[in-house]
């Protein structure tokens, strides 16, 4: 009967409602289905109804202050569903955890990460967490920090860097690529590259830039620098400089 109850519902409300608010209904639904079979069920078996409700009062107030976190957990959710900041099938970083969502439920959203791990983040922390849709908006920039030699020519490096975006099939041409010089390193000149792509490009363009950038840099000279780390020892250099 259950079951008969929840296909119904997913019917009535499939194509009328988002994927998330679909999945609420029919489980909000689903549940007070239950609750209303395991009450007629007791009755049928001769419990007094009132009896239970009055152990279900004193229960309640036993359990209440458990019940609170359960209770902001599905206020939450009800928040999320109207605010609608994303949807099943969307990839968002919470905290240091980055995945795809699979449901959004009363009490959770349940992610699926890249390496197949099931994470579950309650509602209430989706709400006080800052919260990253990865893939709401349909193209995405692949921003590339390096540094080059202060002997290099940036122009040249501009250059390069340009003709490598123009090349790549996983690029856009519109919007254009971004080249701008951040500051004076330690090491090198920081330079910002930023390259815009559709959402599900992102990964293999940015890797492929990071290939050709290195190939295309030694071929024309231009040289990626990094810290060098001198250990001497103190007994070596006082006799150097005693010498």
């Amino acid at each position: 009967m259950v079951r008969l109850i929840r296909s119904i519902t997913k019917k009535i409300v499939k194509n009328r409602l988002s994927p998330q608010s679909e999945q609420l209904v029919v489980r909000s639904v689903y549940y007070v289905a239950i609750l209303i079979l395991f009450i007629t069920l007791l009755n049928e078996f001769g419990f007094r109804l009132s009896a239970i409700l009055g152990a279900a009062g004193i229960f309640g107030v036993a359990i209440g202050f458990a019940s609170q976190t359960s209770f902001s957990n599905i206020i939450s959710g009800i928040f999320l569903i109207s605010e609608k900041p994303f949807k099943v099938g969307d990839v968002v970083q919470v905290s240091s955890n980055i995945g795809t969502i699979e449901s959004i439920d009363l009490l959770s959203i349940k992610l699926k990460t890249p390496d197949n791990r099931y994470v579950r983040v309650p509602n209430e922390t989706m709400i006080k967490t800052e919260v990253i849709n990865i893939t709401r908006y349909p193209v995405r920039r692949v921003d590339i920090n390096l540094s080059v030699s202060y002997d290099d020519d940036l122009h040249k490096v501009k250059e390069v860097l340009l003709e490598l975006a123009e090349s790549n099939p996983l690029a856009l041409k519109d919007p254009a690529p971004l080249f701008f010089i951040d500051k004076f390193g330690d090491s090198g000149i920081q330079i910002l590259f930023g390259v815009w792509t559709k959402k599900e490009d992102f990964q293999n363009l940015k890797t492929s830039l990071i290939i050709g950038i290195k190939e295309k840099f030694k071929q024309e000279n231009i040289t990626i620098p990094f810290p060098h780390i001198f250990i001497a020892n103190a007994e070596e250099l006082k006799n150097e400089s005693t010498s």
